[in-house]
């Protein structure tokens, strides 16, 4: 976290407004007042909550308390290195609040959020104020007010952009007492032996064929919550986040190649791969309290404890947080958005973080990181950044803007959405790192260009 550059020169200007303390609204009012420029953050929770959320923290993750993986021939783990590079305020919080999770990154998630509030309230350029803003204000802002967007402002958006909003349905895992997992079961390992230690990051709960025909056969039994009227017209699962439930509804086995894929496991006792197996993340820094790893559900409480314990090692598990799903809302970005994140109808108006339709808490980041700086740079006069479409952030920023509005849908960081390569004589096991290469150097490239070296 550098110095706060020309802050004294600057300060007489008028506050850039931030709507939205979440993952993107934070790292965004951050990156402004690192400009010198100050800034109003508006935030309403804890005054008034949302469905997932449980405190009043900025940057509260509310569905997995991992944001992906780290390794350097992986789109998520470019892009890392990519906001590592432009001081994110976020990556350097994560870093600090990191609990075991192979060759991810994941954090305690209550220290992560309490290190992010903590940096954002003592910033002498940022005024956090608590209230719920309902209406859209004038002047230069940035809404990044998240996939849970409340009512009153959700609808001056869409009377703005004169059209419903797109929506889907996000899914969040349960999270258990670590000791109440029985350990005679289940056991400690990562995925071919990925990890920080020869125990492994990741506690594995293993299946036989016939247990998990028994568990399959319960989960398509269990009861959801039913959608209310309104939402059970058109309801969208985003394919990323799909309750385990709906990946079940998909096929017996559907499973068992999905979240529950056992490769790269062998079970210790036994000396073999399960035919299946459930994982477990370390979900705080205590490492008292583990996540199902791709477990999101919208199962009734009372069926996520009868279902779920069926799973060997989890007989007698204590639920600390109960998984459940809510409605994401999201702009056709598409028609609305430049690729400078700016509203095409208004300059000085910005939208970050997942109501542009960019999924995943690291790309939110990156979208906020683009924003404050493009907010800053419209004060200031400078060029507003449209980062090269060869870079990750700079990819999503291009296909949230050119996707065809009529199939737009939510995309996470992903190597598919990059420019081809120049060279088409690269190896099927080279392209990835080809790619994370090519986005590192053309990133570096673009920074000098503007200064910033």
């Amino acid at each position: 976290m550098d110095g706060y550059s020309k802050m004294s020169q600057l300060t007489s200007l008028s506050p850039i407004k931030v709507i939205g303390g979440g993952l993107a609204g934070a790292e965004a009012a951050w990156q402004i007042a690192q400009r010198g420029i100050p800034v109003h953050l508006y935030e309403m929770r804890p005054q008034r909550s949302t469905p997932a959320h449980r405190t009043g923290h900025l940057a509260e993750l509310v569905c997995s308390n991992s944001l992906g993986s780290v390794l350097p021939d992986r789109a998520p783990g470019v892009l890392k290195a990519e906001l590592r590079r432009m001081n994110s305020l976020l990556l350097t919080c994560a870093a600090q609040t990191t609990v075991p999770a192979g060759g991810a990154l994941a954090v305690d998630r209550d220290l992560f959020a309490q290190q992010v509030t903590t940096a954002i309230e003592q910033h002498p350029l940022i005024t956090l104020i608590r209230e719920e803003v309902r209406e859209i204000p004038d002047g230069p802002c940035v809404i990044a007010s998240g996939p849970l967007t409340a009512h009153a402002l959700a609808q001056e958006i869409a009377h703005m952009v004169g059209e419903e909003y797109l929506y889907f349905y996000d899914a969040i895992a349960p999270t258990i007492n670590l000791e109440t997992i029985n350990m005679e079961i289940a056991f400690r390992a990562s995925r071919y032996g990925r990890g920080e230690d020869d125990a492994g990051d990741y506690i594995n709960c293993p299946m036989d064929k016939e247990e998990y025909e028994r568990f399959v056969t319960a989960l398509l039994e269990a009861e959801v919550i039913e959608l209310r009227d309104f939402e059970r017209e058109d309801p969208q699962f985003f394919e990323g986040c799909l309750p385990v439930e709906q990946i079940a509804a998909r096929g017996r086995q559907s499973l068992a190649f999905g979240p529950m894929r056992p490769v790269g496991l062998r079970n210790p006792r036994t000396g073999r791969r399960p035919f299946a197996v459930v994982q477990l993340r370390q979900d705080n820094l205590a490492g008292t309290l583990y996540s199902l790893v791709g477990f999101q559900t919208n199962l009734r409480w009372g069926d996520q404890q009868r279902v779920f314990r069926l799973i060997p090692g989890l007989e007698n598990a204590a639920f600390e947080r109960y998984g459940m799903m809510h409605r994401n809302t999201f702009l056709n970005s598409p028609v609305h958005l430049k690729s400078t994140l700016q509203y095409r109808l208004r300059d000085d108006l910005l939208f970050a973080g997942q109501i542009t339709g960019v999924e995943g808490y690291v790309g939110n980041i990156g979208t906020g990181l683009l924003a404050g700086i493009n907010a800053a740079h419209f004060v200031l006069g400078k060029p507003l950044w449209s980062l090269p479409a060869t870079t990750i952030l700079g990819s999503l920023c291009h296909y949230i803007v050119h996707a065809d509005p009529q199939q737009f849908q939510p995309i996470k960081a992903n190597f598919g959405i990059l420019p081809p390569l120049e060279s088409d004589t690269i190896s099927k096991g080279d392209r990835k790192r080809a790619y994370a290469e090519r986005a590192l150097s053309d990133l570096e490239s673009f920074l000098a260009e503007h200064g910033q070296s």
